[in-house]
This record gives C-alpha cells, structure tokens and sequence, in this order.
C-alpha cells in the first residue's frame, strides 16, 4: 500500500492539535486518520480523501483538483479526493484538513455501539486458548462435542 509519507505526515502535524482520540486505520489504498471514532480524512500516494458536510458537495467539487469519491457506481456525497498538487502549501492543506476536523464534531461514528447492559464474551476458536487458557477442541462450543441438533 503506497502512501505518500510526507503529505502523511504534513496531515498528522495539522491534526495533532486536535483533542480527542485520533487513531490510524489502512484504508482507502492508504492510512485514513479516525478521529473520536470518525473517519476524518486519508491519505494515500498521490491524494488525500476528505470527509466534509456532505450539503457543501456540489460546492466543494468545484474547488480546483477535486474528483467525487465513488462506491459501488455510487458518487458519495460528502467524501471528496483532493490531488497532491492541490495541497502543496501549508495553507492549502490546511483548508481542506480544517474542514474534514470541522465535520467531524457533527458526523457519526463508524463504530458500532454494543446495547446497553451487553456484556461481550471472547470466545476461543478451534485449537485457540480460552480465557481460562485451556485450549478449546472446536469452535462455539465449550466441550468440543457436536450438537445433537439436526437442522431443518
């Protein structure tokens, strides 16, 4: 997976500021910076991807070096691709690194949320240690023994 280390790191010294939980995910052919558990923007070889309020769209693919980021033959609304060429100065990365964090406050997390009063349980797989550290002969069972159960 290239990635373009330095526009990764000109992005990382731009969100470091930031208060709140920021995490480094491989995604998008790059690293995608998550903030509070959002996706926030990315980069990859020769771009960045940004994640804006999706009712600036029309507005923000406007903008020079721009391209709509697609999904499944789909243009998603809010997710633009900025070229490196559009963001070699500071400022300019800035603007597009401030909007991205700027949007975030307001998006929604990409995690999942267990329901209140879950308790999870971490099961150990086929030949897997178990929490207890006994080694578990099959997966989903606890004895290694096949259910009777027949299924319809």
């Amino acid at each position: 997976m290239p990635v373009n280390e330095q526009l990764l790191d000109r992005v990382r010294e731009l969100v470091a500021p930031v208060s709140g939980d920021v995490e480094e995910k491989k995604m998008f052919s790059g690293i995608c910076l998550m903030v509070n558990d959002k996706m926030c923007i990315a980069v990859s070889k020769d771009r960045i991807m940004v994640r804006f309020d999706p009712a600036r769209t029309e507005e923000i693919l406007e903008k020079e070096g721009t391209r709509a980021m697609f999904m499944s033959g789909r243009s998603l609304d809010g997710y633009v691709y900025v070229d490196e060429g559009a963001v070699r100065t500071q400022k300019q990365l800035a603007y597009w690194v401030g909007l991205a964090l700027d949007y975030n406050q307001f998006a929604k997390s990409s995690k999942k949320k267990k329901a209140a009063g879950a308790v999870g349980r971490k099961t150990g797989g086929a030949g897997k240690k178990s929490a207890t550290g006994k080694k578990s002969a099959r997966k989903g069972t606890a004895t290694g023994k096949k259910s009777a159960r027949k299924s319809r």
